[in-house]
């Protein structure tokens, strides 16, 4: 049974109080938690029909599309299109549901354009994105699956005065039919569709504009298009970022001025690597100015159905991230879980979508092939979201630390050093992901809050004073650095450091150090970063090995029990332990005041073959506390079963059924 608006809100407060101090800093939690989505198209006519979509599916918080300022004849009058949007409020709140507006972002669609005398670029060419050699960014039909023949397809400077206020006419009017949330839709520089990749567009007059009155700088002339060393295009890149999390920003104060309790949204397709410096909406920047993202993220693969169990690391990872950079804000994911895979239950790749979602504590979107709406199995929509309804309290109630082991995610050496930091922080945190260690991801915004014993700078090169204060001030109070390569060569502009963060640790100069050096349990540094080491080697073996269950033949297990013993040496004691292959995923967190474990199975799975798992079995749990009495078990699609906790030799463990897809376990007192 679904839970009114208020009655959640009164039970997320309970639990809030009930928490203590521990949950003294989370605010009770809204209806963006808890949504459960597909998308629709809006008119007048078609308002019942969602609603009915919406009840017989289970959907919780409902995305509709009529995109005023998307398309420019309603860009220019949106009268039809607002109607039907207050139309569709209206009703979704008498049937005690949430609906969202779709709109786009910089793009804009006008259609017949080929045969029209008006169209946004015809009437006005200057509010047009350009390549550094002027070409403007206007495309045809074809160039995506949204765009029909004839239609015209443009992407709008955020710097063309004119356009962005008739923009955000639009955004406060869309906010005022009563509307629960305005959904932007990639808000970005047109730099992904083919030719335009390394163009680090926008070069149009008011951009270049702009950029010259923040920097002194030209960017047709004084920048070197690509080039990481060169600190005017550094700038470059930290310019168009902030013009795109600023424009969001806007975008948020608008809805607000125009409707208070209405969310602002974005929809942003990059991940947390290089593809975000490239477009320029970083979701770390933007999480901030905004009441929650929609991460349309694949994490390598593709679909569901097409992805290999490597790929599935890295998708959880992704989600990792996102929730640790939004904090107390939910993440929703449009991902995708089956595109006619001739060998593949669609059924399967959606059921294998969603529990990886939940284990990560984001929230789904079902959809058909790679749109935004209808669904590859209706049935199985209404099966999983029906238990996340009931079930939903484990999975998006905030999750605190225990004892975690801190993985760092530096944002500017992300920027700058993408390749190279990205193989160290996926590579860290599969290690921990498939050691069963509890971890938790740190960033600039939460260093300061940081309780864990050790902390893992994975390659991180460009590090701001304030962040290496704070790290001395952490290992100052006892905490364990696990340092890595160049940690600390490079300032938060990319520029170097007389003294490296990790010479001024270590006390030695980096090009001293050829081998790994423990000091007394204070510091670890690793000329050769472990992380990157595991990823060569994930990439080398992991996909036959999770295919066939075992690791008899690879050096997965080695480097693994090498990353224990390292962590060792710091004398840290996990609050939890589990002894499970590694195969699963498990994220360790306190969850209403009780510790749960989150186990996510991707044994067996074969990408475009088999989204079958091999049960992982024989997983146990040791529990470091001993007043825990009660254990509890809920599979995947199941029921809630206790377990017995068993006392031995002075210590308590408990063994867990077989896990097919996924499991929450959670103890008490």
């Amino acid at each position: 049974m679904r839970l009114s608006a208020s009655l959640r809100k009164g039970v997320s407060l309970l639990i809030f109080l009930l928490g203590g101090a521990l949950f003294a800093q989370e605010k009770p939690q809204d209806w963006t938690h808890y949504v459960r989505t597909a998308g629709h198209g809006v008119s007048l006519q078609s308002v019942d029909s969602i609603l009915l979509d919406a009840r017989e599916t289970n959907l919780y918080g409902i995305e509709v599309d009529n995109d005023p300022p998307g398309r420019y004849e309603s860009f220019l009058d949106p009268k039809e299109k607002l109607e039907a949007l207050t139309a569709m409020a209206q009703k979704a709140h008498a049937a005690g549901n949430f609906v969202f507006a779709y709109i786009a972002g910089t793009e804009c669609i006008t259609a017949n354009a080929d045969s029209s005398p008006h169209s946004l670029f015809k009437d006005h060419p200057d509010w047009v994105q350009r390549d550094i050699t002027g070409r403007p960014a206007v495309f045809g039909g074809g160039v995506a699956f949204w765009v029909a023949k004839g239609d015209e397809d443009v992407w709008v400077s955020p710097y063309a005065k004119a356009w962005r206020k008739r923009y955000m006419e639009l955004v406060g009017q869309i906010a005022a039919t009563g509307i629960d949330g305005v959904y932007v839709d990639i808000p970005y520089w047109m730099t992904h569709f083919d030719g335009w990749e390394d163009t680090w567009a926008s070069f149009d007059d008011y951009t270049v504009d702009a950029f010259r009155q923040k920097t002194g700088l030209n960017a047709k002339k004084d920048i070197k298009l690509g080039d990481f060393s060169d600190a005017n295009f550094r700038r470059w890149v930290d310019f168009r970022t902030e013009t795109l999390t600023g424009f969001m920003k806007e975008v948020n104060d608008t809805v607000k001025a125009a409707n208070p309790k209405c969310k602002a949204i974005a929809e942003i397709y990059p991940g947390i690597g290089s593809e975000a410096v490239r477009v320029g909406s970083d979701v770390y920047e933007m999480y901030p100015v905004l009441d929650l993202i929609t991460h349309e993220f694949g994490g390598g693969g593709g679909n569901a159905a097409s992805k290999q169990p490597l790929d599935w690391f890295s998708y959880m990872v992704g989600m990792y991230t996102f929730r640790a950079f939004a904090r107390d804000k939910p993440s929703w994911m449009l991902s995708y879980s089956w595109e006619k895979q001739p060998k593949v239950d669609p059924k399967e790749a959606m059921k294998n979508l969603f529990v990886s979602q939940l284990m990560a504590g984001t929230n789904s979107w079902d959809a058909q092939g790679h749109v935004m709406s209808e669904s590859n199995d209706l049935g199985t929509r209404k099966r999983v979201y029906d238990w996340i309804a009931h079930n939903q309290m484990h999975f998006y109630q905030p999750r605190l630390p225990i004892a975690p082991i801190g993985v760092y995610f530096s944002p500017k050496t992300r920027d700058y050093f993408a390749d190279t930091f990205m193989s160290s922080y996926q590579g860290f945190l599969d290690l921990l992901l498939q050691s069963h260690l509890e971890f938790q991801i740190v960033t600039p915004r939460t260093l300061s809050q940081f309780k864990g014993k050790v902390l893992i700078l994975p390659d991180a090169k460009c590090l701001a004073d304030t962040e290496i204060s704070l790290l001395q001030g952490f290992a100052k109070n006892g905490g364990r650095l696990f340092l890595t390569e160049e940690t600390g060569k490079y300032d938060e502009t990319g520029a170097p450091r007389t003294k490296s963060f990790t010479e001024s640790v270590t006390g030695k100069p980096l090009t001293a150090m050829r081998e790994p050096i423990v000091q007394a349990q204070e510091w670890v540094y690793y000329p050769a970063c472990p992380g990157k080491a595991y990823t060569e080697e994930l990439k080398r073996n992991f996909n036959l090995a999770a295919l066939n269950g075992n690791t008899e033949k690879t050096s997965l297990t080695d480097q693994l029990q090498q990353f224990r013993d390292t962590l060792k040496k710091f004398d840290y004691h996990p609050a939890i332990t589990i002894e499970a292959s590694p195969f699963s995923a498990t994220q360790i967190a306190l969850v209403d005041g009780r510790p749960h474990l989150f186990l996510v199975n991707f044994k067996g799975l074969k990408g475009k073959e088999n989204p079958t798992q091999k049960p992982e079995t024989g997983v146990k749990v040791l529990l470091a506390d001993r007043q825990l009495k009660k254990a509890w078990f809920l599979d995947y699609l199941g029921e809630t079963k206790p377990l017995t906790i068993q006392e031995s030799d002075g210590q308590s463990s408990v063994s867990l059924p077989d896990i097919q897809k996924g499991a929450v376990v959670w103890f008490e007192h």
